[in-house]
């Protein structure tokens, strides 16, 4: 270290030869909001001073651009993106990003520590940054089968042998206010850290019992009021753009000039074909100016404020010793990168991204390959009509175009040999959970509303955040094909008729993600949405939605291997009422 700063100051002083300068640019100042016209020049993957004259070995001439500090993305789960985290780091670097907070529950819920570990040893080898928070709810709550469990002992040794930054989002909200053991036991482990939240809707006396656990940031937000509310509690708001959680329309008007420094930007969950087209972070940050947001304001919210918030003191601003994590961008109204310098090293250059490395052996660790095991004996998809009526009353799951929240919504349907089936007329769909861990061997069935299959079935391996396979279709010989479909694959997502598969992708990485690379796995994903469409769905993205309604924290109504779940009693209700 001792030599390295040796160097590192020579460089600043003007007397040693930086590895890179950055200049005649526009430098924009997240401190002061100003700009300035100078050189940036880079050392040891640091900025070593930033003064008019600064030359060397490589210099980028910035003329007529603007300079700013790498993105950060404030919450993103990578497995979302399908890719592992070198493909996924390939296609946000290109955007500007340098930094992401990752929480990795995913492949936690379904590979426990093998899964953390896995991520880990994949992010040491990209020029993203990738943070990784300890998952602090695997399972999510008590009401789910998952693939592991890990408790406040196996996630503060997670943090003591450096995998992980702090607590990523404490899920189980309503286990936090109420009281319970575990959650507060691993909440207990991480009040010297920063501990991210995750409370949709949550007001009142509830919101002060949730923060008073150290708590202090929250990406669920979707109304106005609730933001303002937990800005003045003092919780930073991560404003989140994800593929079907978007919510920087209703949260954008909220902000001024004495909030926006405790409000950041994340994308959460977004699909390969949104991260290729609109992009990572940088897509929120694009639209907020685009809606009349302060540019400088913008940019800030990107990286200062969330450097601030994760105790990142080395980045988020061009200064000297601070990584050199740095944009070059054409204007900021496009917010189109052409440079990007990531740990002092550049990974974009004039727009073009250099030549990708090998791709990473397709070899898997154990526990993180062969994932699905699932106990076909007990698989029925059958719903049970009270004995001796003609028709029935039940639950159905009221799904919410680009949202995960979900409505409780109730229909009659006419019993046949004693079952319940779908009404695809009605646009009511069959939604079955099957665990598929080999831990229980238990499922569940319900009905569903808003996907609008007419024939068909769709299946998948990705349901947050058990991961458990999920089915829906407008039949049951339908949802047998599906399911068998997906778990022949070992992991993946299907479209089926009633005996045929129309489409899939292979998710061979716990069932959740595949190294092939980014392009082509956003054409398998567009097949499949195709292949949905062609049965008659209207959804933007019915894959991804279908994905979430099993998350049970998540208000109002979900399903898990284990029932139906009344997500606001958070407890379990009948299908039939």
């Amino acid at each position: 270290m001792p030599s390295s700063l040796k160097h590192l100051t020579a460089v600043a002083r003007g007397e040693a030869a930086p590895d890179l300068v950055l200049a005649n640019g526009r430098i924009l100042n997240v401190f002061t909001g100003g700009f300035e016209e100078a050189n940036v020049a880079v050392a040891n993957g640091l900025i070593a001073g930033i003064a008019p004259d600064y030359q060397g070995p490589r210099t980028i001439d910035c003329k007529g651009l603007t300079i700013s500090p790498g993105l950060i993305d404030a919450h993103v789960h990578i497995e979302s993106s399908l890719c592992t985290p070198g493909e996924f780091s390939r296609a946000v670097t290109a955007r500007g990003v340098t930094t992401v907070m990752a929480d990795p529950h995913e492949i936690a819920n379904v590979c426990g520590v093998q899964g953390v570990v896995f991520m880990h040893e994949r992010s040491q080898a990209t020029d993203l940054d990738i943070k990784l928070m300890a998952p602090s709810c695997v399972p999510a709550c008590h009401l789910e089968t998952s693939g592991a469990d890990l408790d406040a002992v196996v996630l503060q040794e997670l943090h003591e042998e450096g995998l992980v930054h702090g607590l990523a989002e404490m899920m189980n909200y309503p286990g936090v206010f109420l009281g319970d053991d575990r959650c507060l036991a691993i909440l207990e482990a991480f009040q010297e850290e920063v501990i991210d939240g995750h409370a949709p809707r949550l007001s009142g006396k509830e919101l002060n019992a949730y923060l008073a656990t150290g708590i202090g940031s929250d990406h669920e937000c979707t109304t106005a009021d609730e933001a303002l509310e937990k800005l003045a509690r003092g919780m930073y708001i991560l404003i989140r753009e994800g593929t079907i959680t978007r919510d920087l329309d209703a949260l954008l008007p909220i902000v001024d000039e004495y909030n926006r420094r405790r409000i950041c930007f994340c994308t959460d969950d977004r699909i390969p074909d949104d991260l290729l087209t609109e992009g990572s972070v940088d897509f929120p940050v694009r639209r907020a100016i685009a809606g009349g947001l302060d540019p400088v304001a913008a940019l800030t919210m990107a990286t200062l404020n969330p450097a601030e918030w994760f105790g990142m003191r080395d980045r988020g601003a061009i200064a000297p010793g601070r990584r050199a994590d740095l944009v070059v961008w054409r204007d900021l109204e496009s917010l189109e990168p052409a440079w990007v310098v990531a740990g002092g090293k550049v990974v974009l250059d004039d727009g073009k991204v250099p030549d990708a490395p090998d791709p990473v052996s397709a070899t898997l660790p154990d526990g993180v390959g062969g994932t699905v095991r699932i106990d076909w004996g007990g698989v029925d998809f059958s719903v049970t009509a009270p004995a001796g009526v003609g028709e029935a009353t039940v639950r159905v799951i009221g799904s919410i175009e680009n949202q995960i929240v979900t409505e409780a919504r109730h229909f009659t349907l006419r019993a046949t040999d004693g079952g319940l089936e779908a009404d695809p007329s009605r646009d009511v769909l069959k939604i079955a959970m099957i665990e598929r861990h080999g831990r229980k061997g238990t499922m569940a069935t319900g009905f569903i509303q808003g996907f609008g299959l007419k024939s068909g079935a769709m299946a998948g391996t990705i349901a947050h955040d058990h991961h458990n396979l999920v089915v829906i279709g407008a039949s049951d010989a339908a949802m047998h094909t599906a399911a068998r479909a997906a778990a022949e694959l070992q992991g993946g997502i299907v479209v089926t008729s009633e005996s045929q598969v129309l489409a899939n992708m292979p998710l061979p990485v716990a069932g959740l993600m595949t190294d092939a690379p980014m392009a082509q796995v956003r054409e398998q994903y567009r097949e499949l949405q195709a292949a949905a469409s062609n049965l008659g769905c209207r959804m933007h993205d019915p894959l991804m939605a279908m994905s979430f309604m099993g998350l049970e924290v998540i208000p109002s109504l979900k399903i898990t291997d284990l029932g139906l779940v009344d997500v606001d009693r958070f407890d379990f209700v009948p299908v039939v009422v």
